[in-house]
């Protein structure tokens, strides 16, 4: 019997190593938007994410599911993924809105902790889709912005051997409406909008080959242009929800969970 609890230890232990990373990301990223040092804290952030992807799956691979790890990774991803962004978001640009640009800094992380409850209500409830979640994922509108804050700091860097190229224009503009670009993630986040989950996707199956063309071009992508590219990704995805919800015929039904 005390092997058998050792062993199942063990199997919880595994994945919270990976999300204790997660936590730690997000606790460098806060000491580094302190001190201005927002590409930093944009990549530890990124970082978070790269560790939030590995928790589940390695729990998945021990079988160390349990619901201390739900908890456990909630919190992890609040703080790497909701506290992190809207502070770094609020000391790069927000404040200079005054105490609106503070009020949709909270709002942010606000909606990114009840997008949090809500998933883990869902969890709990055993009703989660494998094929969509509803709203936008946190890691997905923290990954937007990390991104974004790596270009900004690529535009401001003032060199015009890398201001140059593809999606950089864009920046400048996301960054002068910076409210309205944080409070639309916000609302993305605790919206119905049906996000693809991507849970089941077998790349090579007939049915995906397509996709795993998609994959090819996107290794592609990030080995010529990587920062680039990455923020590209979290765009594309942001916007995949609302253009699902634009061009949805009336006549399927809208997915909940």
């Amino acid at each position: 019997m005390d092997k058998e609890k050792l062993k199942r230890s063990g199997q919880v232990l595994a994945p919270s190593i990976f999300t204790m990373g997660n936590m730690a990301c997000g606790f460098y990223a806060l000491n580094a938007a302190n001190v201005g040092d927002f590409p930093a804290a944009a990549t530890a952030i990124l970082g978070g994410i790269a560790f939030d992807m590995l928790d589940g799956r390695v729990a998945r691979l021990v079988h160390g599911e349990s619901a201390f790890g739900v908890e456990f990774d909630s919190l992890s991803d609040f703080l790497t993924f909701g506290v992190a962004p809207a502070h770094m978001m609020c000391q790069l640009l927000l404040k200079d809105y005054g105490v609106w640009g503070y009020v949709v800094a909270f709002a942010y992380a606000l909606c990114g902790g009840l997008r949090l409850a809500r998933f883990n209500a869902v969890a709990h409830s055993g009703k989660g889709s494998k094929t969509h979640f509803t709203g936008l994922p946190i890691p997905a509108a923290a990954g937007c912005l990390a991104s974004f804050v790596i270009l900004y700091h690529v535009v401001e860097s003032a060199d015009p051997a890398k201001a140059l190229g593809p999606f950089l224009w864009a920046i400048p503009l996301l960054a002068n409406g910076g409210p309205f670009f944080v409070g639309i993630l916000a609302f993305l986040m605790v919206s119905t909008i049906p996000y693809g989950a991507f849970k089941q996707a077998d790349l090579f199956h007939r049915d995906n080959r397509k996709l795993l063309v998609v994959v090819a071009a996107v290794l592609g992508a990030l080995y010529v242009w990587p920062s680039r590219a990455v923020f590209v990704i979290f765009l594309v995805y942001v916007l995949s929800g609302l253009a699902g919800l634009a061009f949805r015929r009336p006549s399927v039904p809208y997915p909940h969970n």
